[in-house]
């Protein structure tokens, strides 16, 4: 059910900051492959954390280095909340971060860490057969990976609640109504769908679609006066851009513009 795995994680956030440097990347699909979008994090694998019963190497105090060793499955205070902020809440950081546009195209059932990882994504495509599930609440744990920064700014507190009090799955139709999913298609039509958009993002001004981005990311956390200054600057930069004066010059000219960018 590609349950998110340490190596697969760490090469993801990898391959989303070298989209944002790479000026040809124009647009990022995630999507996945098999009867399972994500199932959340594999917690079975990858290298040895905190709390794991790991040795702890000293550390230098005045000069002595004090050597210590964990008991076998002894969790210090701080060692979960290090571990969300260096994985789950960064990887799906560098989706909210990426700077060029990404589609999640979502192919069967998101749960956990992979229902947030759709969330994140700037625009959701499912499959009909897909399916989203809050299951923190079935473990008895809190909802991490940004689920309670992102839920509620997509479809407000209350709702947001509902799906994270009970842990019900929810179909990609009702996904659609709530407002997590920009379309539903025929699962058979999802890989098209997403490629038709990915193209038609790709052929756009990237860079305006960044800034478009980030405006619209920081917005429900900004005041008017912080959200306009942020978009005087913003169009500022736009307008240095090969594409905004290629936009310009195509409206006044009455042709279709070609964007390259940059």
């Amino acid at each position: 059910m590609n349950a998110v795995t340490w190596d697969q994680r760490e090469r993801i956030i990898a391959l989303l900051a070298d989209a944002s440097a790479d000026p040809d990347v124009r647009a990022v699909v995630v999507t996945a492959t098999g009867r399972g979008f994500c199932a959340g994090a594999d917690l079975r694998g990858g290298p040895a954390a905190p709390g794991t019963g790991e040795r702890v190497q000293g550390e230098r105090v005045q000069g002595e280095r004090v050597q210590g060793e964990r008991v076998q499955g002894e969790r210090v205070q701080g060692d979960v909340a290090r571990m969300i902020a260096r994985g789950a809440q960064r990887f799906i950081g560098a989706v909210l971060d990426c700077e060029k546009p990404v589609i999640a195209a979502v192919n069967g059932t998101a749960a956990g860490l992979g229902a947030h990882l759709a969330f994140a994504c700037d625009l959701v495509l499912a499959a009909d057969t897909a399916r989203f599930v809050e299951v923190f609440v079935r473990r008895g744990i809190v909802p991490d990976g940004g689920g309670a920064y992102l839920l509620p700014r997509l479809i407000g507190p209350q709702r947001a609640k509902e799906l994270m009090f009970f842990g019900d799955a929810v179909p990609a139709a009702d996904a659609a109504a709530l407002g997590l999913v920009n379309r539903v298609v025929a699962a058979e039509e999802l890989e098209k769908t997403a490629r038709a958009w990915a193209e038609r993002l790709a052929q756009g001004p990237t860079r305006a679609l960044a800034l478009t981005k980030q405006l619209v990311n920081a917005s429900l956390d900004a005041d008017r006066a912080a959200a306009f200054a942020a978009e005087a600057t913003a169009q500022e930069l736009c307008m240095t851009t090969r594409d905004a004066r290629e936009g310009v010059a195509a409206f006044t000219e009455r042709r279709s513009a070609t964007y390259e960018g940059r």
